[in-house]
């Protein structure tokens, strides 16, 4: 079964302008399928397949003349010798929308070649995993519990049958094998398996380098340029604190999420919803789901604001969203009815921003439905209340 995506939208209106728009984004999101079904009278090729992939390495030119735009073009980074051809494709014809379509799960190899040749040509898009929104509307009865442990990933909603553990081995282990032994030539997978499943173990709270690098038994250095690949292939989101006012004692630490909050939990080894309700982290991967959830709303709704959390000595939000002075706040909880004191921690923080400045503070809960806390100010709402999301774009 199809399930629909809010991102739809977003694509094809790209491809309606632009010459060359590029759908990026972890394995398994669903490029591929997404692209052609917008797009079902654009050739079709995959560059997965070694031998069109060497054709068009070896031999640019004929391979385009093979698959004249309107064409989709999967995997494309596995043919960086490419990327100059297309750049005279399309200037060549500069006014013809949608020409070329290009998909690719590597983006270190991609985005390397898109902005060596393919600069102000290209509209660059990013697919995320399932919101629950889109997971719920294919499974109605879907529990946001159940979606938290199974994650985002399409194929696991597409056909229910599928043993979610099985399906994220198979993901961990694909990813270990052909993205990082590629990229970062990692002679042992074992450690670096061991670190993302520190890492998991890590979502929602502050990033301590040299915690994470002992931990591991490995170098800092080392522990640096495993998290720079695990951001840049779309695995980990590092969020920055919000400073307006430098010499203010705030945080300077980023914190670390996880994009799916399901393989966050199977890292972790929570695989059931039994075993989240009785587990420590339940807090942790509630916050990354909320984390995504938000992610996901800014990038299908083109909502354009700021992503950052804020923290000093005695305040904390888990989320503050900025732009053009203007400021939303939240605070993910796993609790189904928080109270008034979770209320006043982000009434302390909206004291310290501009007066009139913050449009909304909401916690992210488990509740039943949305509703107001205190004197209304400060809402509860559940993650899947219809518009609640897009209320904050």
């Amino acid at each position: 079964m199809w399930v629909q995506r809010e991102v739809e939208a977003v694509l094809l209106e790209r491809a309606a302008t632009r010459p060359v728009v590029v759908l990026t984004g972890a394995r398994q999101t669903g490029k591929t399928s997404l692209m052609r079904r917008l797009f079902p009278d654009h050739a079709f090729v995959t560059l997965d397949l070694p031998s069109e992939a060497e054709q068009a390495e070896r031999d640019p030119a004929s391979f385009l003349r093979r698959y004249p735009p309107p064409v989709i073009l999967d995997e494309v980074q596995y043919s960086p010798r490419l990327f100059r051809y297309l750049k005279v494709a399309v200037d060549r014809d500069r006014g013809r929308p949608g020409a070329f379509l290009l998909t690719g799960s590597q983006p270190l190899a991609l985005m390397r070649s898109v902005s060596d040749a393919l600069a102000g040509r290209a509209s660059v898009n990013e697919l995320e995993p399932l919101s629950f929104a889109e997971a719920r509307g294919a499974h109605p009865g879907l529990t946001v519990e159940e979606f938290l442990v199974r994650g985002g990933f399409p194929e696991l909603y597409q056909n229910l049958r599928i043993e979610v553990r099985e399906f994220y081995r198979s993901l961990v282990l694909t990813y270990l094998e052909r993205d990082l032994r590629q990229f970062l030539r990692v002679a042992n997978l074992r450690d670096h398996e061991r670190f993302l499943r520190a890492a998991a173990l890590r979502s929602g709270n502050l990033l301590n380098r040299a915690d994470l690098a002992r931990d591991i038994g490995i170098s800092g250095s080392t522990a640096g340029a495993w998290l720079s690949a695990l951001e840049a292939s779309h695995q980990i989101v590092l969020l920055e604190p919000w400073f307006s006012n430098r010499t203010k004692a705030l945080v300077k630490q980023p914190k670390l999420y996880l994009r799916d909050a399901g393989l966050a939990a199977f890292l972790c080894g929570i695989h059931s919803p039994d075993d989240l309700h009785g587990s420590p982290l339940a807090g942790s991967l509630w916050e990354t789901l909320v984390c995504s959830e938000l992610r996901r709303a800014q990038a299908n709704r083109r909502g354009g604001w700021d992503f950052h959390f804020y923290r000093d000595r005695s305040r904390e939000a888990d989320f503050l969203l900025h732009r053009g002075g203007r400021f939303r706040l939240a605070d993910a909880k796993w609790s189904e009815h928080p109270g008034a004191r979770d209320a006043a921690a982000l009434r302390r923080v909206g004291g310290q921003l501009p007066i009139g400045s913050v449009r909304a503070m909401t916690i992210f809960c488990r509740a039943p439905n949305e509703y107001p806390l205190g004197d209304g100010d400060v809402r509860a709402a559940p993650i899947g209340a219809p518009d609640v999301l897009a209320d904050w774009m």
